[in-house]
């Protein structure tokens, strides 16, 4: 079954316009099972979902880090009003990260910078400590508005007959944005397939079974040193 649901992956990558993501030359990939089921129309219901939680643009602004759904195939001009999320029987969009990196270095720079301009300003050998920290905090916000964020995106594909999403990332920080952001937009969880919940969702287990499996203990396969 899994083989038929990535071939049709492949061929969504075919028919797209996308260099994200999914069109790299080697590619991680998470899987989840969607804990629910949308209300109809279920088109709808996605397009309202991903428009409400849109990535907004964090440029020009003091915002460090934000992320939001962008399109697939315009990851930085997301339109969900044209439905061109729909491919087959999927729903194709992505997530994108946003995040500003600002190095202690620079801030150093721009703080010894001001200070000295201070100073000589004021005729002072030296700036008091509250004085600094002031300086300190007005050059982090100048700072904040002038660097570019840069921007992590994660390609998602929902098999929503098969309950299914494929995300393109294993990174934690990128999975738990994901399992939030997905449940915030259509209130509905996402469950990791790990290979313990792959065995208890879709294994055809017994009650008894299941009951044995969740008294399961993990095994380590390293040696302990003596």
């Amino acid at each position: 079954m899994y083989t038929v649901n990535f071939l049709y992956i492949q061929y969504i990558v075919f028919i797209t316009d996308s260099t994200m993501g999914i069109l790299s030359s080697s590619i991680s990939l998470t899987r989840y099972r969607v804990a629910g089921i949308l209300k109809p129309p279920v088109i709808e219901t996605v397009a309202t979902g991903l428009g409400k939680h849109t990535i907004s643009e964090i440029d020009n602004d003091t915002t460090e880090k934000i992320f939001g759904w962008t399109s697939f195939d315009r990851p930085f001009r997301p339109n969900f009003k044209d439905r061109s999320f729909v491919i087959g029987s999927h729903f194709v969009f992505s997530l994108r990260l946003d995040k500003k990196t600002i190095s202690s270095g620079m801030v150093n720079k721009h703080c010894a910078m001001e200070i000295d301009r201070r100073t000589a300003e004021k005729g002072l050998p030296f700036l008091s400590r509250d004085e600094k920290r002031r300086i300190r905090e007005h050059v982090t916000v100048l700072l904040s508005r002038r660097v570019p964020a840069t921007p992590m995106i994660c390609d998602v594909i929902w098999e929503y007959k098969a309950a299914t999403v494929w995300f393109l990332s294993r990174l934690k920080s990128a999975c738990e944005s994901l399992e939030t952001l997905f449940l915030r937009s259509f209130n509905i969880g996402l469950i990791p397939m790990i290979p313990y919940s792959s065995a208890y969702l879709t294994a055809g287990l017994s009650d008894d079974e299941k009951d044995r499996l969740t008294q399961l203990s993990p095994t380590p396969f390293v040696a302990e040193n003596d």
